[in-house]
């Protein structure tokens, strides 16, 4: 008799996709409960300099550049490339970079499905307990500290990144193999992603 098929479950890009999902909607909640919006605001999370750290949303962000046209790709790349020569300029001169994001088009992400971990997160208050039990809180933006500065500090509202970020860990680790002990380390902004096309993964 043969053995029963195993069930294949869904991809890395799926459970990714879910993933950011539910980042999306823990952001949203907390931003709710603190009266925090980016509207209008001139220093938000698109003008900010980030750096992203997996192969798999730098690889999840060039399958949404190759759902492009080769216009709009080709645009998004020529900007990618003067954004990053702009971070040059002013990492150079001892500034942090403040420059618009190569995906932004009035406002409004190109790629908003396949936006990275850090684009969906940043603005509210976060917290995060890391392995070895230290636990880390990154206060949010200007305009959430507004907003709270109020309220005493057990009443801030707070989102916990701590599963979030072991989720997509262990996507990187499925994503990359055995091969992320030898891979560079990945330390780049959403441009220079962009500028240096798909990782290799070799």
């Amino acid at each position: 008799m043969k053995a029963a098929a195993r069930k294949k479950g869904p991809g890395v890009f799926a459970r990714l996709a879910d993933l950011y999902e539910r980042m999306s909607a823990a952001y949203a909640h907390t931003a709710a409960q603190a009266g925090l919006s980016c509207q209008d605001c001139d220093r938000n999370c698109c003008v900010s300099y980030f750096q992203h750290h997996t192969y798999v949303e730098w690889s999840y962000l060039w399958r949404g550049m190759n759902e492009l046209s080769a216009a709009q790709r080709d645009e998004y790349l020529n900007r990618a490339r003067n954004v990053v020569q702009q971070y040059r300029f002013a990492l150079n001169a001892g500034v942090q970079p403040t420059v618009m994001c190569p995906l932004n088009d009035d406002g409004l992400c190109g790629l908003y499905r396949h936006r990275l971990m850090i684009c969906r997160l940043h603005g509210t208050r976060n917290t995060m307990m890391l392995p070895n039990g230290e636990r880390r809180v990154f206060t949010g933006c200007f305009r959430f500290a507004d907003n709270v500065k109020e309220l005493p500090e057990a009443q801030i509202p707070a989102l916990d990144r701590t599963e979030l970020y072991r989720e997509l860990v262990q996507l990187e680790m499925e994503f990359a193999g055995p091969r992320l002990r030898v891979l560079p380390r990945v330390n780049m902004t959403l441009a220079e992603m962009l500028v240096q096309g798909p990782p290799s993964m070799r």
